[in-house]
């Protein structure tokens, strides 16, 4: 991760967060789009009204305790090998 220190300094992340219902299936999922420096400080926040298509976010999050907004969330947990996730570039 060293090597990349340099290129990814000033350069912002793209990052998905998924808010759901585990308890209320029906309820449809709101799909947050973050814009974050490397040091996790949220530029941006826009909410999606559909997924894109192929993969373009570093990172995908997920909170599915019914929360209607990021600022109420209290944990999120990362989705590992999310569809809509970039692949590791080694």
């Amino acid at each position: 991760m060293a090597k990349n220190t340099k290129t990814t300094k000033n350069k912002a992340r793209k990052i998905l967060c998924i808010l759901s219902d585990r308890l209320n299936r029906q309820k449809k999922p709101l799909h947050l789009e973050l814009l974050c420096k490397p040091d996790g400080t949220i530029l941006k926040e826009t909410r999606l009204k559909r997924l894109p298509t192929e993969p373009c976010y570093e990172e995908v999050w997920q909170n599915d305790d019914g929360k209607s907004s990021l600022d109420t969330c209290t944990s999120m947990s990362r989705m590992y090998r999310h569809a809509l996730e970039l692949p590791v570039k080694r």
